[in-house]
Parts: C-alpha cells; sequence; structure tokens
C-alpha cells in the first residue's frame, strides 16, 4: 500500500514510517524541510515538499495514495492563542484529506488523546471531550470518523500523554525539559494523578493495524502503560538530572496546566483483542532511565 504520512519526521511519525516500511507498504512523507526531506530519503521514503498548511500539496498527496496517516501538529504549547491556532491549522488539514478521500474506500488514520473519565479508567467507547484547550481537536477528529458515512474507512488511534522513545516526548518529556530550565522536577497538585503512556514503536504498530484492519468509523487505544503517577515519573526525572523532586502551581504549567492536573488513566484491552495489538517496548519509567544528565 502506498501510504501518506503528515508528520512524518517527528517523534511518533518516524516510528510509523519505519513501521511500515518494516511491512513491505511504501511512504509518501509530508516535509517541510530539506532536512526532512534527507531523513525521510535515508530511510527508503519519498518527501512531499510542504508543510501543513499546504493544503493543495496535502490534497493531491492522499488522492495520489492508497491509504493515509495523520500524525502532524505545531505542538506549540507556549500560549492559549499558539494552541489554537495549531487545532485550526490541523482541522484544516484534516478537512483537506477527507474530501480527497471521499468515495474512495481508502483508510484514513487519525490521531488524537485518550479521554479522561472522573472516577474510572477510560475506555474506546468512551467519547472525546470536546471542550477545553484541546477540545478542537476532539471536535475534528468525530466528524473525521463520520466520514465512514461516506465512503472513507476512517479511523482514530487515541495517543496517551506520553508517547515516549530513549526517555523523550509527550507529557514526560515536557516535565524533563522544563525540569531542565527551572532546575526543579516539579509535579502538579499531589502527584497522584495517572497519565497513560506508550513506547513510539508499540504506538507505530497500532497505527498499521488500524491502517490494514480497522472498520470504518472505529477508534483505538494506544496505551502500554494504564497510569503511571506523575509524582513516580517527577521522580525518576528528578534522580536522573540530579534534581529535587517538589509540587509545582498548576498555573505555572500555562494552558496544560488543567489537563496536567487531571486523573486520567486509560485501557487498551478492547484493542489488544481486537486488533491483536501487543506492546512489547519498555514501560515509561523504564525509558526514562535513558535521560541523560
Amino acid at each position: 500500500m502506498k501510504v501518506f504520512v503528515t508528520g512524518a519526521t517527528g517523534n511518533i511519525g518516524s516510528a510509523v514510517v519505519a513501521e511500515l516500511l518494516a511491512h513491505d507498504h511504501t511512504v509518501l512523507g509530508l516535509a517541510r524541510s530539506d532536512a526532512s526531506a534527507a531523513q525521510l530519503a535515508g530511510v527508503g521514503a519519498d518527501a512531499v515538499r510542504g508543510g501543513l498548511g499546504d493544503l493543495d500539496v496535502i490534497r493531491a498527496a492522499a488522492a495520489d495514495a492508497d491509504g493515509v496517516i495523520h500524525l502532524a501538529f505545531s505542538n506549540d504549547f507556549s500560549s492559549p492563542d499558539a494552541l489554537a491556532a495549531g487545532v485550526s491549522e490541523e482541522t484544516a488539514a484534516i478537512t483537506a484529506i477527507g474530501e480527497a478521500l471521499i468515495g474512495s474506500g481508502k483508510p484514513f488514520v487519525v490521531c488524537s488523546g485518550t479521554p479522561w473519565v472522573p472516577g474510572r479508567t477510560s475506555t474506546e467507547s468512551d467519547p472525546l471531550p470536546t471542550e477545553g484547550p484541546v477540545g478542537g481537536r476532539a471536535v475534528t477528529v468525530n466528524r473525521t470518523l463520520a466520514l465512514s458515512e461516506r465512503g472513507v474507512r476512517t479511523s482514530a488511534v487515541r495517543l496517551p500523554r506520553t508517547v515516549h522513545q530513549n526517555g523523550n516526548g509527550g507529557f514526560a518529556g515536557l516535565l524533563t525539559q522544563i525540569a531542565r530550565d527551572s532546575g526543579v522536577s516539579g509535579y502538579p497538585g499531589d502527584g497522584s494523578q495517572r497519565w497513560p503512556a506508550v513506547h513510539s514503536a508499540d504506538a507505530a504498530a497500532l497505527f498499521r493495524l488500524a491502517l490494514e484492519n480497522a472498520p470504518a468509523g472505529t477508534s483505538w487505544h494506544a496505551v502500554a502503560d494504564e497510569g503511571d503517577q506523575v509524582k513516580a515519573i517527577a521522580e525518576v526525572i528528578g534522580r536522573r538530572l540530579d534534581l529535587a523532586v517538589k509540587p509545582v502551581p498548576v498555573e505555572d504549567y500555562g494552558p496544560l496546566g488543567q489537563i496536567f492536573a487531571l486523573d486520567q488513566p486509560s485501557s487498551s484491552a478492547h484493542t489488544r483483542e481486537a486488533l491483536g495489538w501487543t506492546p512489547t517496548h519498555p514501560t515509561l519509567l523504564e525509558d526514562l532511565e535513558h535521560i541523560e544528565h
């Protein structure tokens, strides 16, 4: 299958490209720069030159491919306005891809975060929250899944708070960077809240399985660790960086503060059973041991 991948050179995208190539698919990866294009060429993928805002380029690449996996996002969490701009840009790109695929029967895999449900572990059947700083992303995912009624085999892979590799990535990666910058390995609240996690290579395997096999209009959870306590995450970071570990006001985390403070464990039991997905890579707490001082 010829697969068009946005975000193909990012933390998750690089793993997805490697997974697809290892299973005899060919890859067209969206590349904003010469460096990204060279990275794709180096692993045996073809580059489609352009960014997430180049809608004509994206439409043409989607139409030319046998399937699409969308992963790109600005990842600018510096302010509410920057985050809103990233959501808006992503929405336009996903909409353009969906329009290009209507009536084709081709697979289109999008991503979102796992939902949080007060008082219990979330499952694949729980709806995505459409309020809050990133609620607009959930609205777009829901609209995309509805394209299953218009001849697109849409599916959504819901990613946990941390998709990690060698101690980097996701919310835990942000905590690590904040710790380096501030000199304190902090955590919001009392640190008892739980964040789900998955290794990027395990997440990549699920994206491939969804591309190949997921029924139209379905959602799946790329969750290996159902919920690691944030204080435990901060303690590993603090030990690896030789920094004090202590609570930090939620407000200090900016637009992500309210999300950081949530207890949000999540299950992937249905995903594992229905798609045959089995995570095999290190857990988050094991992987954080790769953080370098």
